[in-house]
């Protein structure tokens, strides 16, 4: 196996949606433009307490609003279409997808209305990188990037067709999202 950044690679061939339906239960795996990166190991636990804390958060917040909350792993279809020869499927830590016209049985079909990802050593330089340049090209429209450890946020908010320079803060307190003011999420320490 190859290594980009820290998360590993199947290998150096382009991949499908076909290929990625092939692989076994027992490995977990995204693929980027044709790319497949590897969702092993599993998350740590402040990772996941982090993650379920915001998420139990963004819940109570839309309970009875149209908007829904997902937590990873979840296939996200990016591309709006699952087909065979499409080359990207990934799953996103902690997503709002306000349109339920995507939200079928086998997954999310089209560009979620916000995402986190929460930093782990196995998948920083793709959430920072790959996955971001994703989120901006797919339409995207606010896009966090937390560290667990310190709580330090990163946030892209969508102006015209790209993400605007990134915002900073800390979970430590309350944030607003940009995209629904009226809703802070804090980490709840």
């Amino acid at each position: 196996m190859e290594m980009r950044g820290n998360n590993a690679l199947k290998d150096d061939r382009w991949y499908t949606v076909k290929d990625y339906r092939a692989w076994g239960d027992d490995e977990r795996w995204e693929l980027i433009d044709g790319v497949a990166y590897s969702m092993s190991p599993a998350p740590r636990v402040a990772h996941q307490r982090l993650l379920l804390e915001l998420g139990r958060q963004l819940a109570d917040f839309f309970n009875g609003k149209p908007c829904e909350v997902f937590i990873a792993p979840i296939d996200v279809f990016i591309s709006g279409t699952d087909s065979d020869q499409d080359d990207t499927v990934v799953q996103p830590d902690l997503m709002v997808v306000c349109d339920s016209h995507k939200v079928q049985d086998k997954g999310i079909y089209g560009a979620p209305d916000w995402i986190c990802e929460v930093l782990s050593p196995a998948t920083i330089w793709k959430d920072q990188t790959e996955k971001r340049n994703l989120y901006e090209r797919f339409g995207v429209r606010e896009y966090w990037v937390l560290n667990p450890d310190t709580l330090d946020l990163l946030m892209y908010e969508r102006e015209g067709d790209h993400f605007k320079a990134p915002g900073a803060a800390s979970l430590k307190d309350p944030v607003p999202l940009a995209l629904f003011p009226q809703l802070t999420l804090t980490a709840g320490r």
